[in-house]
């Protein structure tokens, strides 16, 4: 039941949010410093996101072979290197160091 209550709670809220950006006059989103922020916004919500998911484990901290792919992933995203690249890297290093470490 709580759960429940969870989705109904983050639905509504979501779409309360939805209606205030709905609601705000056009001279607002028209400003330039608001749609820098709106379009940056995606971005910091992913990186918290893959953060988030190689930090942590059941909500510990974890300092594990994971750190290690998505620090080689960031390298060749920095390099603009083509996504299927950045993925196989990312994959390789991250099994490269469970091999070489077992039970990181």
């Amino acid at each position: 039941m709580t759960l429940w209550i969870g989705v109904l709670v983050g639905s509504i809220g979501c779409y309360l949010l939805k209606l205030a950006g709905l609601s705000l006059p056009a001279s607002v989103l028209a400003n330039v410093r608001v749609q820098r922020i709106a379009a940056l916004l995606p971005v910091v919500l992913l990186a918290a996101l893959v953060a988030v998911q190689t930090i942590t484990d059941g909500g510990r901290l974890v300092f594990d072979a994971r750190i290690a792919g998505v620090a080689v992933a960031g390298f060749a995203v920095w390099r603009r290197w083509p996504f299927l690249v950045v993925l196989v890297l990312a994959a390789a290093t991250t099994a490269l160091v469970r091999l070489v470490w077992p039970g990181s």
